[in-house]
């Protein structure tokens, strides 16, 4: 592929296009300036109608990034302790073989499923992020069940909908009132602002935003709605009350369209604002004018976010927000409906990617040591990597200790939950890790071989926009720095050490992207590399469920049976039998106790993505350091002044911050935006020390926004 540019005149500057490749659900469209072989400025692409020619700040820095003095471009031996950060040059070949030959170490030891390929979205590509499963499906290692980020959100809009899609997200711009609840685009997803402020200037449509802190997103918001963490449920089901008691309620639809729907009116009858207001915070007033809006306002669209469902009762929480467009039917309207996810759309077959064709094969017929019965493979989760590497034995799921992994696309010493346990795990003199990065992450000074890796610009691949509906080629543009290599590349190279046998291992990462929108019916390279992108968003019916939500009978499910959600995973998790057959605020957060009064929630930072930006000036520079926003008259209370050094401690660890005070709290919430990483905390412990890894019902998934920790001053 190597697209190298277009350009209108001769000039020394030319043009690449290309997708931002990190963990947003914008995968913004690019435009690249290019002199050389250096990246300049990045811009977002006018021609794509959901980037819209806007993107984040941090991106648009990203020649910080790709041209940082700190960049690994040689690969790397461990000679010291691990953690130490002693590391010598070596030479590709030489890596390569010492990785192979401690996989068959450890494969001869205890089986193929003592390694485990460890990775996630450090980019989004779908080769670059993908292609480790080829490997681990033609070796019989140990799979991986990706469990950080989406399970609670997506399991809850599918218990309702059934699928993962939903209206085009640019409709948010013809809407009559956009309703962004439980996101910060302002500082996460900026095209999302982009069509809500077009919708209030072009229509005067109000923006209404549901979050536990006066982020930068409410600070421009029209109606702001400040909860306690975890309320969302109550919230929604206060506001669905009203809707039904004044007469807002679409009865025809409900009776076309939803199923349970009189249960549900009479199971609502006692989720009054009153109710609601004693759970959230927020007055019943509010709540009541809330939902009049809402009932008054057919196009109003429901942009549903994350942040709200990294909480123990996420899933129900999400479901309960995308029951509020089915009662008023808010469904069957542009710029009306609720949108969370487009990932269902794109339909990729990925069997050359993954290598799933391989599952069926004798690797993946396991026989458990205990019942002596045939098991598959097994898949771990990624959330409880502390507990894995531990060798707690329920987390082992029947298998063995880990002793090998590789480990590319993710930072786990530094974002995974129970921090305690994922260090004391790596620090393990019998683990053997390989890591494949761009910096020396804390992972990475872990390990006991650091391979350099390429960045989006340095390789062929292509993207998919889980926020929108476009299909993204991402070029070679440049060559890449020293000595470093793709993912793919890696991969492609272990797998002929270890033996591994797939087409997909003889191929380019060009022709791996050629081959798959051919067999997914989208084109070819070719054809993507004229275009840039391609919009696949399904039609107007189809994206707006009017011709039936995806289920047998077409029907929205009120009450959903949590124990059969259409998402992919290895079993149920979580106190499932206990969740609430209606929407309902669900008591499973970790609520505030006399011992704990506090709850904390660790909201992403403005200019960091998860771990990627700490090591570029611009972003260190604008967060300047790890802060606990705590609200005044709480900071009061314990003595606290502005910058004060604080202990914030949980049930699992304690960590060190520095204080802001700031009234855009509900007293007892405090917020730590992060991720940085241990070591530019006070103690070198991160926020992660305090957050759990018990898994969300009903599908997995870490709550990493639901905390209950005490505050004290360092003295």
């Amino acid at each position: 592929m190597n697209q190298h540019t277009s350009t209108a005149k001769i000039s020394p500057v030319r043009i690449g296009h290309s997708a931002c490749p990190h963990d947003c659900p914008s995968t913004c469209s690019l435009e690249i300036e290019i002199s050389g072989n250096r990246i300049g400025r990045v811009r977002g692409s006018r021609g794509n109608t959901f980037t819209a020619g806007v993107i984040c700040a941090k991106v648009a820095r990203y020649a910080e990034r790709a041209h940082h003095p700190d960049r690994l471009t040689q690969p790397l031996r461990r000679t010291g302790p691990k953690g130490s950060g002693a590391f010598a040059p070596i030479s590709w070949d030489e890596a390569l073989d010492i990785v192979a030959e401690k996989f068959r170490e450890a494969e001869a030891a205890q089986g193929p499923e003592a390694v485990w390929p460890y990775y996630y979205a450090g980019t989004m590509g779908l080769v670059m992020r993908d292609g480790i499963n080829r490997l681990t499906h033609a070796k019989g290692y140990s799979r991986f069940f990706s469990t950080i980020c989406v399970n609670p959100a997506w399991s809850g809009f599918m218990a309702g909908a059934g699928r993962l899609s939903g209206p085009d997200p640019r409709e948010m711009g013809r809407a009559d009132l956009n309703i962004i609840w439980g996101t910060n685009p302002v500082s996460t997803q900026i095209n999302v602002m982009t069509h809500a402020v077009r919708a209030r200037k072009e229509r005067g449509a109000p923006i209404a935003v549901v979050d536990v802190y006066r982020s930068p997103t409410m600070e421009q918001a029209d109606i702001p709605l400040l909860i306690r963490p975890g309320t969302d449920g109550a919230l929604a089901c206060a506001v669905m009350h009203v809707l039904f008691a004044e007469g807002y309620a679409d009865r025809a639809y409900l009776a076309r369209y939803a199923r349970d729907a009189v249960a549900f009116e009479t199971h609502l009858s006692t989720r009054t604002p009153e109710w609601a207001a004693a759970i959230t915070g927020l007055s019943a007033a509010e709540i009541i004018d809330f939902a009049r809006f809402i009932g008054r306002t057919p196009r109003t669209f429901i942009r549903a976010g994350y942040g709200f469902t990294r909480s123990r009762n996420g899933a129900v929480n999400m479901h309960a927000v995308t029951c509020i467009p089915t009662v008023t039917g808010a469904w069957q309207h542009e710029g009306g409906g609720a949108f969370h996810s487009n990932s269902a759309i794109f339909g990729w077959n990925k069997s050359l990617i993954e290598g799933t064709d391989l599952l069926s094969g004798e690797m993946y017929s396991r026989t458990d040591p205990v019942s002596g019965q045939p098991r598959s493979t097994r898949q771990l989760d990624q959330s409880r990597i502390g507990a894995i590497l531990c060798g707690e034995e329920e987390a082992l799921a029947g298998g063995p200790p880990v002793t090998a992994m590789l480990i590319q696309n993710t930072n786990p010493v530094t974002i995974a939950p129970e921090q305690e346990k994922v260090r004391a795990g790596f620090a393990r003199e019998d683990l053997f890790v390989v890591v494949h990065e761009q910096f020396m992450t804390e992972t990475a000074a872990m390990a006991d071989i650091v391979l350099p890796a390429t960045m989006f610009t340095e390789h062929d691949d292509i993207y998919q926009g889980g926020g929108n509906q476009y299909v993204t080629l991402g070029p070679k543009l440049v060559e890449p720095p020293g000595e470093c290599r793709s993912n793919h590349e890696v991969i492609c190279a272990l797998a002929e050490r270890l033996g591994a046998r797939h087409r997909g291992f003889e191929m380019s990462s060009c022709e791996i992207v050629d081959w798959t929108l051919q067999a997914t019916g989208r084109g070819t390279v070719e054809e993507l590399e004229q275009a840039h992108f391609l919009d696949v968003q399904p039609d107007f019916e189809t994206a707006h469920f009017l011709k039936g939500f995806n289920w047998p009978d077409g029907k929205f499910r009120l009450s959903p049976d949590w124990a059969k959600v259409p998402f992919k995973s290895p079993g149920k998790f979580g106190p499932v039998a206990d969740m609430p057959s209606f929407p309902d605020h669900w008591a499973v957060i970790e609520e505030a106790t006399p011992e704990f009064p506090f709850r904390l929630v660790t909201a992403p930072a403005r200019n960091f993505l998860n771990s990627t930006f700490t090591e570029t000036p611009g972003s260190l520079a604008r967060e300047k350091r790890p802060t606990l926003m705590i609200h005044p008259e709480d900071a009061a209370a314990l003595g606290i002044a502005a910058d004060d050094a604080v202990e914030v401690t949980s049930a699992r660890g304690s960590v060190i911050l520095h204080a802001v005070p700031f009234d855009g709290l509900r007293r007892g919430v405090v917020v730590a935006e992060s991720i940085w990483p241990n070591g530019r905390h006070v103690g070198g412990r991160g926020i992660n020390t305090l957050t759990g890894a018990d898994p969300v019902a009903p599908v997995g998934g870490a709550a990493l926004h639901d905390n209950r920790v005490r505050i004290t001053r360092v003295a």
